[in-house]
């Protein structure tokens, strides 16, 4: 069967429309006007329903096939899906895998949407970079800063179009924020606090019995091996709390990793620091402190991983200036002294950031027009190494001075060992 494709955007005014060759998507030769975009959705837990939603919503998608390794989540998740398609205007199949790299050899699969753990994060992208596929993949981005920088490598390697979940790039408030600090509407930045939860810490749930349906050996993957707890994997995705796969080592990276990537990315962002990071990181005088870590770029910023404020203030990014401060979450955008700039826009003539109001459809536009979408893989990647290196200065409890062109600590060879993290069995991210 040859691979379904879509078009690119028609020149305005032509009469002849413009099509995209199939092997700009992995395939080869050219495609009608009306094929559809037909994605893939690996990982069938509690965040995938939100993605669903909003990518089925772009007219160019088309829901086409899931794969889990836990049967009853990924039977749960077609169903919707099957309806989600209909709703949409869309009549489609989704075929079901249990093996996500039997999926990848779908030639009619045009994108996939990777929502898995953490730890499976880097092994997954790499591998459909390789067989020709354009990638959503949740944030963090990776694991590790070694993960991280594969990812980026195998992306370009195959002029894949990444997007990264880092979806509050695509949100008014935010993308405001980062404008007002750029345009020293503020003054000059001198500190940011930056309030999210505690870093990684290691396993010690006790080993349950593994539910029916659940391939956990699968599930477990290139980590190093280890049984069964529902906190790691909830029999219900939809009803149960966050699985906390989240706060351990070989499977997430904690909070610092988890709302870090949403918060420390705004910061960087506002800073102008996409693809570089702070060179010092100071860890809290006292150790065992879940808290009090901070980051100093080369030019005297400093970022404080903070609580600040009050009840209602978590999960959110404080910018100091010499002449104010703002403060922004998802629930709230604040300024001081002058209230009033959190309402108003900027001077048409400030500076700019990429412009962006879905973070979906503006993946499927980048997919469309074979450019770089507003939360790149490389952007993605230096927020999360960012993160790793938060993760790793707690657990040593030294200062560190860290290289971001050179992806290395300086002087701390066993830092350094940190920025990996041992592959078990068949599985090798780097084999691309």
């Amino acid at each position: 069967m040859n691979r379904r494709n879509f078009i690119g955007k028609a020149a305005a005014g032509a009469a002849a429309v413009t099509v995209i060759p199939r092997h700009v998507m992995g395939g080869s030769g050219f495609v009608a006007a009306n094929d559809k975009i037909n994605l893939a959705y690996i990982g069938n837990g509690k965040q995938i329903y939100t993605l669903l939603n909003g990518i089925n919503k772009c007219k160019e998608t088309v829901a086409v096939a899931a794969c889990d390794v836990f049967e009853s989540k990924m039977k749960a998740f077609v169903e919707v899906a099957k309806k989600n398609n209909a709703d949409n205007g869309k009549n489609a199949k989704i075929k079901e895998y249990h093996y996500y790299r039997e999926l990848l050899e779908n030639k009619d699969i045009d994108a996939v949407v990777v929502a898995t753990p953490d730890h499976w994060h880097a092994q997954i992208v790499v591998d459909a970079a390789k067989a020709g596929k354009d990638i959503y993949c949740e944030k963090p981005l990776a694991l590790t800063v070694s993960e991280g920088r594969a990812m980026v490598n195998a992306t370009r390697k195959y002029d894949r179009v990444f997007q990264t979940g880092n979806m509050q790039r695509s949100w008014r408030d935010f993308r405001h924020a980062v404008e007002l600090v750029r345009n020293g509407y503020i003054g000059e930045i001198k500190e940011i606090n930056v309030s999210i939860g505690e870093p990684i810490k290691q396993c010690s749930l006790p080993v349950q019995e593994t539910p029916a349906g659940l391939d956990w050996n699968e599930w477990i993957g290139p980590s190093l091996y280890r049984g069964y707890h529902e906190d790691l994997c909830p029999v219900d995705a939809n009803n149960s709390p966050w699985a906390w796969w989240r706060g351990y080592r070989d499977f997430g990276g904690g909070l610092i990793t988890d709302w870090g990537a949403h918060m420390f990315d705004i910061a960087q962002w506002a800073l102008d620091m996409d693809c570089s990071a702070p060179v010092n990181f100071l860890p809290p005088e006292k150790p065992g402190q879940t808290h009090g870590l901070t980051m100093v770029y080369k030019n005297g910023i400093r970022m404080n991983h903070k609580i600040w404020g009050g009840e209602g203030d978590e999960n959110g990014v404080q910018f100091i200036g010499t002449e104010g401060r703002i403060e922004v979450s998802r629930s709230f955008l604040r300024t001081f002294p002058n209230e009033k700039r959190a309402t108003q826009e900027i001077k048409k003539t400030d500076k700019r950031v990429y412009y962006s109001d879905n973070h979906y459809q503006d993946w499927v536009d980048a997919m469309k027009n074979r450019n770089r979408p507003i939360s790149d893989v490389a952007i993605g990647h230096s927020t999360s190494a960012l993160c790793n290196v938060a993760n790793i200065a707690y657990e040593l409890q030294r200062p560190l001075l860290w290289d971001a062109e050179k992806e290395q600590f300086t002087g701390d060879a066993w830092a350094n060992m940190l920025l990996d993290r041992p592959y078990r069995g068949k599985w090798d991210y780097k084999n691309f």
